[in-house]
């Protein structure tokens, strides 16, 4: 199909259409479907915008736009989603993002992100997530301080 056609065809009432050409457009003509008021059309936009383009997408209403986001957005960038509603979406942000930036994260208010944390830090984060209230969360920064211990000791 023409481009001229997937261009007009951006806005057709229709979703299964929106869905064809979020599929079809080049990269440089998809970003104005990022408004589109259907999740599943920006879930196709989500998926294949160029990833420095990805930042308007940060914020949006669904959550499963926002987890795609959270795959693919530049590392650099992560912190932008430090502090979404979706617990599931902040442990994907603590799973990609750089070791040094996860102090930041360490103090989430949901164990399971800490957790997650715990499973990354190095051994001066560690240390202090021997704190945690929570106890899975204790345990494997214990665990890892362990770990990191020993293999320090090995390569003396």
């Amino acid at each position: 199909m023409p481009l001229e056609w997937l261009t007009l065809l951006r806005n057709d009432s229709d979703r299964e259409v929106r869905i064809t050409v979020a599929d079809r457009l080049p990269e440089h003509e998809l970003e104005l479907m990022a408004a589109d008021h259907d999740y599943l059309v920006r879930v196709y936009v989500a998926r294949r915008l160029p990833h420095g383009r990805l930042f308007r997408l940060v914020a949006d209403p669904d959550s499963e736009v926002r987890r795609i986001v959270a795959t693919r957005i530049p590392r650099v960038s992560l912190g932008l989603m430090t502090h979404d509603a979706e617990v599931e979406i902040r442990r994907i942000v603590v799973q990609r993002m750089d070791v040094d930036d996860l102090v930041m994260m360490s103090q989430d208010p949901d164990w399971t992100v800490r957790y997650e944390v715990a499973l990354r830090a190095e051994a001066d984060l560690l240390q202090r997530m021997l704190d945690d209230p929570e106890q899975d969360v204790r345990l494997t920064a214990q665990q890892r301080l362990e770990t990191l211990t020993n293999t320090c000791n090995y390569d003396d």
